[in-house]
């Protein structure tokens, strides 16, 4: 599909790589696009044509509130799932609410985000959805592996419901990537994404019909990994700081 024309609907708009995604699809000349947050009325649209922006109440983890959205916007050609959390939870000594918390984002929001505007994108000639996933989704850290397991999840999702959207022309785009420059990472002390280049590598993907878009070398090296013996990978990744 072209990005020129689209009408998309960005999750997690307010900041980030949801801004950086809502200002990117407007540059490459969507036609319109539906920012959702969790506080709309917080949200700044400085520095976008507001003309072509719509503000959506969305919790990606309320059923009724991502029923509302759809019905909001049901002419959306594009769907991008961005909204994530990080509860910084290990397995088994963790907060079990909060590992809970990740799956309920990443995996099942998405999916149910993907579940209430499948139809939409049906109807409006197939279209695409963009499902932001991590790096993570291929290997554990200690400390954020709550992250790991939602991230895994949810790439397993996407794996299984571009199958299923195929019939009715839907592309379904993963898009992975290591450390991008936003707030979830600023205590990390290492070399980041500019958000604007997430958007770009991932809407690239989009008009090139890509099933996924490795962003940085960083995602390029642990899937690649991922045939091989695990340990080697573990013993290189302890010994790096982030």
């Amino acid at each position: 599909m072209e990005i020129n024309g689209s009408i998309a609907l960005v999750t997690g708009a307010n900041r980030g790589l949801g801004r950086a995604f809502t200002a990117h699809l407007l540059d490459r000349g969507a036609a319109k696009v539906y920012a959702a947050a969790r506080r709309p009325d917080d949200m700044s649209l400085d520095g976008l044509d507001a003309d072509r922006v719509e503000a959506v109440a969305l919790d990606v983890t309320d059923p009724a509130a991502v029923r509302r959205a759809a019905e909001q916007a049901p002419d959306v050609t594009l769907l991008v799932n961005n909204a994530g959390s990080n509860t910084w939870q290990d397995l088994v000594a963790g907060d079990l609410d909060q590992i809970r918390l990740e799956l309920e984002t990443h995996l099942f929001g998405s999916l149910q985000m993907i579940r209430a505007f499948a139809p939409a994108l049906g109807r409006n000639g197939g279209g695409a959805v963009v499902n932001l996933l991590s790096a993570m989704s291929w290997f554990a850290h200690p400390g954020a592996n709550a992250y790991h397991v939602a991230k895994a999840a949810a790439w397993a999702m996407v794996n299984s419901v571009r199958l299923e959207l195929a019939d009715q022309g839907t592309l379904v785009t993963g898009v992975h990537l290591g450390l991008a420059d936003t707030d979830m990472s600023a205590g990390f002390d290492s070399e980041k994404l500019p958000p604007v280049e997430v958007a770009r590598a991932a809407l690239d993907g989009v008009e090139a019909g890509a099933w996924e878009v490795l962003v940085d070398e960083w995602s390029r090296t642990v899937k690649s990994s991922l045939a091989a013996d695990p340990r080697p990978f573990y013993e290189a990744l302890a010994a790096t700081t982030f």
